[in-house]
């Protein structure tokens, strides 16, 4: 929402506001007492109202310790506050003899950098609200605004439970957009009261100071807006002669505009609760009274807590629209960044399809510039003017990314085009080429319902300087917003940074990459080199004559040893055995790393027939097996020897890992798109849609779910040694890595003692 600007007179005042230091007051408001204390808690100063709390003057208070005022078990809480965070409070009631008898106190301690801080306020409770109490005012609020999901709902309901518990003329919730301006988004008031909701007001209502001080403090009472403040005696800490830091003070005195600013809408008290969302000031839920009205420190620090409440179910009230686009924005932005970072043409991935580009930002159009190559997508102004807006940028904008809703404002020239690009996001990818993405928003006429004129509160001084004098009149004032589109969302501006990263790592970074890569692939390969070396020659000679020696020895000295011996020299026959397989397994593996696939047109049909006649050579129960192929394979482009290989394991491995009497394997594939799978579990998708997906499926003894990722490790087996025939465990190591070569997956789905369906792609 685009607030009225002149705006340079408006800056100015809003700007020598903001300097007004209103944490260092120098007073408080009347309705309590303060004490400065020492780190030692010497009273360092007082407000110059004790006499009519306390029935003693300053000058007697004074220099003395706070045990003159307080009893010892007192001074030990307030004392707490010493080894807490700056802000931190410490509440207790404390009963103190005045001059007018005894008295009750709440006492709310906390330190500041310099000093502790000691305010009293008078109370007719000798005892604080129990826990059970408390659950019973704040209980049912809190379910009631926990019952909806709808946010608008949920802060109508906050500020009728507020209502509720301080009883106040007016309760209203008042959310800031991007601006700092604000509007009343849900309100419950008295029935004569004008009502205020769907009324915006302007970023000058609460100058930046105040946001800041209720982004810290999280309640902020006024009673009494026409009570004079009460000065601090003396007016600076007589240790570091500075003005007292109030920020975290209950009883900080009010800046005379603020109390003039709701004096003219008819307010005398004020409760004003902050709503934080991602520590920041989201809203604030600002209550008000037509007369003077105190409230207990108690249900005040309810309030507090409820409005804590609130801030912590703000972001699980957001509507469903808000919530549904950002998820899309998302899901848009990982899927496009994903294409871009692969993509071996950037500017093609970035303008092709075009609505991807434009969804990214929720756009009407953009451009992508390149040096002086300008691509335009979608609705936008022609080349030149987009050459003469970069032009523009290239001097007058120097932040990476730059947003506005009302570009003629800031660039008179885009007046001619306010059609198609009143809204600009600008993002600058690099500072040393001319290297741009704008995207562009059509002009929203909109009529924007204001609190009151926003430009009474700007006054004309007579030295010709401007100040923020408080409005008269809060009647509803309807303006009439031209040249701007609808605002960037947070969301947006997010997506477009994230652009930029991906694009600056590919663009600055990829032939580094490339190089290292380069190197580490050709010393990898030096090393897979010697390692099949080593292993076909250095490893199987001397593991040979391991071998041969052990099978002499059996043979020919069996007769002097006895049999602890001869069990000995079998084992290391049999470990030889093992360990030359494990070694031929790696040997097959760092050969494939090397191989170069010699594809051909293949007719799987023919391959397969080869598989299953030398599995049925190679086994004596083979008749027993039933091979299933319900309906003829295509012919792909593959490395024949290779596919073999792929189908000979898995067709080996179905059959040995099945302890059932009738077993069985089923071979084929499924069309592209989505396919079903047996057992009932939804539909997946196909890496490649163009690609065929090839299965083997068997009724064997299955494979729990959480070895469904290891199972293609090297080396890796389920079972012992002496189980299912043993082997080196490299099988599907091997099978996995034929399939990455022909740039396929494989994966495998199972359920225990029911089979397992091995699924791969050849692309």
């Amino acid at each position: 929402m685009s607030q009225p600007k002149n705006t340079t007179t408006q800056a100015t005042a809003l700007t020598n506001h903001d300097r007004k230091p209103i944490h260092i007051p120098g007073s408080i408001q009347p309705h309590g007492v303060l004490l400065a204390l020492s780190t030692q808690l010497e009273i360092l100063q007082v407000s110059n109202n004790t006499q009519a709390y306390l029935g003693k003057e300053p000058k007697d208070l004074l220099g003395k310790p706070l045990s003159y005022l307080l009893e010892a078990q007192q001074v030990e809480a307030v004392k707490q506050c010493l080894v807490k965070k700056i802000g931190s409070t410490n509440a207790f009631k404390v009963l103190i003899n005045t001059s007018y008898g005894e008295q009750d106190f709440d006492a709310i301690a906390h330190r500041t950098e310099e000093a502790v801080i000691l305010e009293l306020e008078p109370t007719d409770s000798k005892s604080e609200v129990s826990f059970l109490g408390f659950h019973a005012l704040a209980g049912e609020a809190i379910a009631k605004m926990q019952s909806t999901s709808n946010l608008i709902e949920f802060l109508h309901l906050v500020a009728e439970e507020v209502q509720k518990i301080i009883g106040f003329d007016r309760v209203m919730v008042y959310q800031f957009d991007e601006s700092e301006a604000g509007s009343v988004v849900a309100e419950v008031k008295r029935e004569d009261l004008s009502p205020y909701l769907g009324l915006h007001y302007p970023a000058t209502d609460i100058p930046a100071q105040a946001r800041e001080l209720y982004t810290r403090c999280f309640l902020r009472f006024l009673p009494d807006l026409t009570a004079e403040p009460v000065q601090l005696v003396p007016r600076q800490n007589p240790t570091t002669h500075q003005h007292l830091d109030l920020s975290y003070s209950v009883l900080r005195s009010f800046d005379w505009c603020c109390a003039e600013y709701h004096q003219n809408m008819g307010v005398k008290g004020l409760l004003v609760i902050s709503l934080i969302q991602e520590q920041k000031l989201w809203g604030l839920i600002s209550c008000h009274h037509q007369t003077t009205k105190h409230i207990s420190y108690e249900v005040r620090k309810m309030c507090e807590f409820l409005g804590q409440i609130v801030s912590s179910e703000l972001a699980h009230k957001i509507s469903s629209s808000e919530w549904d686009y950002k998820v899309k924005l998302k899901s848009l932005q990982s899927e496009f960044l994903e294409s871009i970072s692969q993509a071996d043409n950037f500017i093609d991935a970035l303008i092709k399809p075009e609505i991807r580009l434009l969804d990214f930002v929720s756009a009407s159009g953009a451009a992508v510039c390149l040096d002086n190559e300008i691509n335009l997508v979608g609705t936008t102004p022609n080349i030149d003017q987009v050459q003469a807006l970069i032009e523009w940028a290239d001097t007058q904008v120097s932040d990476n990314l730059f947003s506005t809703d009302s570009l003629p404002k800031v660039y008179p020239e885009a007046l001619i085009f306010k059609d198609t690009a009143s809204g600009l996001l600008l993002l600058r990818i690099s500072k040393v080429r001319r290297y741009y993405i704008l995207w562009f928003r059509p002009e929203v006429i909109q009529t924007v319902n204001w609190a009151g004129n926003p430009q009474e509160s700007i006054k004309a001084e007579g030295d010709g300087s401007y100040t923020l004098s408080p409005r008269k009149s809060f009647e509803q004032w309807q303006e009439t917003v031209r040249l701007t589109s609808l605002p960037w969302k947070g969301c947006e501006l997010e997506s477009a940074i994230a652009l930029s990263n991906a694009i600056v790592g590919i663009v600055l970074s990829k032939a580094d990459e490339l190089a290292k890569i380069n190197l580490e692939l050709e010393r990898s390969n030096q090393e897979l080199a010697s390692f099949a070396y080593a292993a076909s020659h250095d490893l199987k000679e001397p593991l040979r004559g391991i071998y041969n020696f052990s099978t002499v020895l059996l043979e020919d000295y069996a007769q002097v040893l006895d049999d602890d011996g001869i069990e000995c020299l079998q084992t290391v026959v049999s470990l030889s055995v093992r360990m030359e397989t494990l070694i031929n397994a790696l040997l097959r593996l760092s050969q494939l790393g090397q191989a170069h696939l010699r594809e051909q047109a293949t007719d799987l049909n023919e391959l397969l027939n080869q598989v299953i006649n030398v599995f049925h050579a190679s086994r004596q129960d083979s008749a027993l097996v039933d091979i299933r192929i319900p309906r003829p394979l295509p012919t792909i482009q593959c490395d024949r020897v290779l596919v073999n290989e792929v189908f000979s394991n898995l067709l080996s491995n179905a059959f040995k890992y099945n302890d059932k009497a009738e077993q069985w394997v089923e071979i084929g594939y499924l069309d592209e798109g989505l396919g079903t799978r047996d057992w009932g579990q939804g539909e997946y998708p196909i890496p490649n849609p163009q690609s065929p997906i090839f299965y083997i499926r068997d009724n064997g003894i299955g494979i729990p779910q959480h070895h469904l990722e290891t199972i293609f490790r090297l080396f890796k087996r389920l079972h012992s040694q002496e189980k299912y025939g043993g082997g080196a465990g490299a099988g599907l190591a091997i099978v996995k890595k034929i399939v990455e070569l022909h740039n396929g997956q494989i994966w495998v789905e199972s359920t225990v003692g029911v089979g397992s369906i091995f699924y791969f792609t050849l692309e």
